[in-house]
């Protein structure tokens, strides 16, 4: 192992989450050093891992973008617009300087004798191991692994003599033209997947086991291209703009939680115009689900129902019962012929970078921990996770917790405190112990699939991650850090 390199704050990842709370650390805190440790070969997370035709946003970017700095293309994006946007970012702040690319983190550990986090980290071009000692650890990657997506293993499936594609690890090398394709699962993923193939392919069976609910729309922001017609300048078009999108979503959010049918009906009777007359949208755009249990996928300019009026998309309602040699064998007992299988059934989810934590010798497992705000961990010092908002942009969450994160990092200065850990009051103690999240609120199949891996909740947003942008950024910066769960030693 070569020698030790120590920083104030050690953030883990370079993806929308890392470069954001760099840019808050370096701007509020200028005298701290820190070095971000990314394992991929560039910034970006997941719009770098993503590659299949057509990746783009399925938050719009007035909200995704960071308040920061102000986007100025169309409201949903590309990857390689989000890239650019972000490697902007970088440039303008010098944060590139920060950033170690190629290092693969294995473990990490908590000296309370010494203050210190240690980290263990490998070059993945070199094989070289080095450690990193920090004061501060900040968790920025992500919540899912990004080198295997989640296929679900069903029988029959080495009996098929076609090809079988996850969209997480698109090969570079696929040809679809001509091709009948079956695209599993009919999600964000699938909603931008099928319209940007189904040119190429003779057609495109959607194979859903139960409907989504989509929202289409325009992609164009008619207030951003009023107020750019009249000059105002594009700070306050990002601000203005932003602030509507939220009040619309937060209203939209009310709503789908106090009247779910009303919405449910709205959302489904606005499909009717973009699909074929006489459709059948009963079996495959109705939900059994309340709205915003799950993400609602947004499709621009309604790309995904053009396919299936022009003849070249499919949605077909079923659940598998085997793959056969040339396809799949549905429950109804109909056979979907195809030359390619995408799987487009989610990610496997990845609690703290799948990294071995330990404190004072102690290995943490951290579903025996109840979170603190959906950002830290009982038991667990001078450690922050950024996990992001569903029904809002993950980025909104990115600003707020940074602002959090910092002021606490004051406070312990103020205190000449080492550090700072998350501990249940004495009132707390009796509340009532919950999963991570409540599956009658939000419920998406990697959360549930590994929800027994997450931290635990408690019954008050003080124990919990709410999910609940619009109460988060008005509390958030009002907490008492001296009466929180918040121990300074």
């Amino acid at each position: 192992m070569s020698s030790t390199e120590h920083f104030d704050v050690l953030i883990v990842g370079a993806g929308i989450s890392g470069v954001g709370v760099a840019f808050h650390l370096q701007d509020k805190r200028p005298d701290s050093s820190y070095v971000i440790l990314e394992s991929k070969d560039t910034f970006g997370g997941t719009w770098v891992t993503h590659t299949y035709p057509g990746i783009r946003s399925d938050s719009d970017l007035y909200t995704f973008g960071y308040r920061f700095k102000p986007w100025v293309g169309a409201p949903i994006a590309t990857a390689q617009e989000i890239l650019n946007y972000m490697g902007e970012v970088i440039d303008e702040n010098g944060i590139d300087q920060h950033i170690r690319y190629h290092h693969h983190i294995s473990d990490a550990s908590w000296s309370s004798d010494d203050a210190l986090w240690s980290v263990t980290s490998t070059n993945t071009q070199t094989g070289e191991t080095k450690l990193f000692t920090a004061n501060f650890l900040w968790m920025c990657q992500g919540y899912y692994r990004h080198d295997e997506g989640y296929t679900p293993d069903w029988d029959g499936m080495a009996d098929y003599q076609g090809e079988v594609v996850h969209p997480q690890t698109w090969p570079d090398d696929i040809d679809l033209e001509g091709k009948d394709v079956i695209v599993i699962g009919s999600g964000a993923t699938a909603a931008t997947l099928v319209p940007n193939i189904a040119g190429d392919c003779n057609h495109v069976t959607v194979l859903q086991r139960s409907p989504t609910y989509f929202r289409a729309g325009r992609n164009v922001n008619e207030i951003a291209d009023q107020l750019r017609e009249v000059d105002i300048d594009e700070e306050w078009i990002h601000e203005i703009v932003r602030r509507r999108i939220l009040f619309e979503q937060h209203e939209f959010t009310k709503l789908a939680k106090g009247f779910p049918e009303e919405v449910k009906e709205a959302l489904i009777n606005d499909l009717r115009e973009h699909l074929p007359e006489d459709y059948d949208i009963d079996p495959h755009f109705t939900p059994t689900y309340r709205p915003w249990r799950q993400r609602l996928a947004f499709v621009p300019d309604a790309d995904l129902f053009e396919g299936i009026k022009a003849g070249k998309a499919t949605m077909v309602t079923d659940e598998i019962d085997t793959f056969t040699e040339k396809g799949i064998l549905t429950k109804s007992g109909e056979e979907l012929m195809a030359d390619v299988i995408i799987t487009a059934t989610g990610f496997h989810l990845s609690v703290l970078g799948n990294i071995d934590f330990t404190v004072d010798g102690e290995k943490i497992d951290f579903a025996d921990t109840v979170t603190y705000r959906g950002m830290m961990f009982t038991g667990v010092p001078n450690m922050n996770w950024i996990f992001g908002y569903f029904r809002a942009s993950w980025t909104l969450r990115v600003d707020i917790v940074a602002d959090f994160v910092i002021r606490m990092l004051d406070h312990m200065d103020s205190l000449g405190a080492r550090k700072v850990t998350p501990q249940l009051r004495p009132e707390d103690q009796g509340m009532e112990i919950g999963p991570w999240m409540d599956p009658e609120d939000f419920n998406p199949g990697y959360l549930m699939r590994s929800m027994h891996l997450m931290p635990k909740s408690g019954d008050s947003p003080r124990w919990a991650h709410t999910q609940d942008y619009w109460n988060e950024q008005k509390e958030l910066p009002l907490v008492d850090l001296t009466n929180d769960g918040l121990v300074f030693d």
